[in-house]
């Protein structure tokens, strides 16, 4: 699924044995933009609506915030990262 080889900056050659495998890059980054999502929605929400706000819907957006960076940033990290280049994910993903 990896978009490198088809813009031409992959060049076909396995990573290091010692690098991170995909799943766990997409994992960790994912994890770590839910967070961020979260936070940043929630201070959009209380920027937009000001003395309007309330509990119920800075949560929704907090939620909304999180989901969509961490799938965004999944889905970019799979795109674009050598990682996740086909051969490398068949040599160093391991399925369990």
């Amino acid at each position: 699924m990896a978009l490198r080889r088809m813009l031409g900056f992959s060049d076909g050659e396995l990573m290091r044995s010692d690098a991170k495998p995909c799943s766990r890059l997409m994992r960790q980054t994912a994890g770590i933009f839910t967070v961020g999502g979260g936070l940043g929605f929630w201070i959009l929400c209380r920027l937009h609506y000001g003395p309007r706000i309330t509990v119920p819907r800075s949560l929704r957006w907090a939620a909304c915030g999180a989901i969509s960076t961490s799938t965004t940033t999944a889905l970019l990290v799979r795109l674009f990262s050598p990682e996740c280049e086909p051969q490398n994910i068949a040599a160093y993903d391991q399925k369990k």
